[in-house]
């Protein structure tokens, strides 16, 4: 079954440098941050990636790219088969966009606040001319609040009500693909519950495809059906939920899963890591974690890893068996 959303060889770059006289006097090259190196990954159809990383490792970057604010500077991602950034057609394009919605991190950003709630909701169906009648109070109530908060602004709602006007804005055109970039992050646990579970319900009632980004893993882990892990804009390794949890291959997985806090409050036994994150502007030779790994050998500092297969886990490290 062909993926819903295929991404190939997924280069981004962006040109950091300072302006062209202040290189010419200071005789500095060009500054060129890669912020997203050769990641290819599918999302089937009905199912949630999640996309895990620090934070620099490019996962908002994939994320921007995958819903049309961002090119890519190199490689290919299609949607149900079209490249969005090569397809000539544009009445393909639009209606492929369509398919398309986002949920940003912080619900009070993404929402106009001198618009009022009921006409935030149906943009996207009236920007395309679509009926929008009645379209506000029955995805207002299918979100969990009350039709009568259509005519009510933004700044009157509480953090978690105003991330479910940012799912029911998402949903307004009926998409098949939503990008969810840490869309429970600026808000307390408590609403980050309710609101994690009013996405998996909803993602059965409509068929959506999500996905999730987050550094957070036990959302991810509550939320994804396969998890691929970014390090310094690169695919590390990718697997099930299940499968990535129980047993990770991959030395930064590890870290990151040691680091993460436990449930019953216990502390861990494990190693602070060593080292931080390389600069992106001028990556380390061969593998990008060699300079944080315990296990680092002299090939690790010399050739970078490619992503294989290793059981159900694709894994980007020369010693993962």
């Amino acid at each position: 079954m062909r993926p819903l959303v295929s991404v190939n060889k997924l280069f981004r770059v962006f040109d950091v440098s300072k302006p062209w006289l202040n290189r010419l006097l200071e005789r500095r090259n060009k500054a060129l941050l890669t912020a997203v190196a050769d990641v290819s990954f599918g999302i089937p159809e009905r199912t949630v990636y999640g996309l895990v990383g620090e934070s620099g490792s490019g996962k908002s970057t994939i994320g921007k790219i995958i819903v049309g604010l961002l090119a890519p500077s190199s490689g290919s991602v299609e949607i149900e088969g079209v490249d969005l950034f090569r397809e000539k057609d544009e009445g393909t394009v639009d209606r492929i966009r369509s398919d398309i919605q986002m949920i940003f991190q912080d619900p009070y950003a993404s929402l106009n606040p001198r618009w009022k709630v009921g006409d935030i909701i149906v943009e996207p169906i009236s920007s395309r001319g679509g009926d929008t009648v009645g379209v506000a109070n029955k995805l207002l109530e299918q979100v969990g609040l009350s039709a009568r908060d259509a005519t009510k602004y933004p700044h009157e709602f509480s953090g978690g009500q105003r991330q479910r006007i940012c799912i029911a804005r998402a949903l307004a055109s009926e998409p098949k693909l939503i990008v969810c970039d840490e869309p429970t992050s600026a808000l307390d646990v408590s609403v980050q519950a309710q609101v994690l579970n009013l996405m998996s319900d909803l993602k059965d009632d409509f068929g959506l495809t999500y996905l999730f980004i987050s550094h957070d893993l036990t959302v991810v882990r509550h939320m994804s059906d396969t998890v691929g892990v970014l390090y310094l804009g690169r695919l590390v390794e990718e697997a099930p939920r299940d499968a990535l949890f129980d047993g990770p291959k991959h030395p930064y997985t590890q870290m990151l899963l040691q680091a993460a806090p436990k449930l019953d409050g216990s502390v861990r036994e494990a190693d602070i890591p060593k080292g931080e994150i390389p600069d992106p502007i001028n990556p380390p030779a061969g593998c990008v974690f060699n300079p944080r790994c315990p296990f680092a050998v002299d090939r690790c500092r010399k050739e970078l890893p490619e992503l294989r297969k290793l059981g159900d886990h694709r894994v980007a490290c020369h010693l993962a068996e």
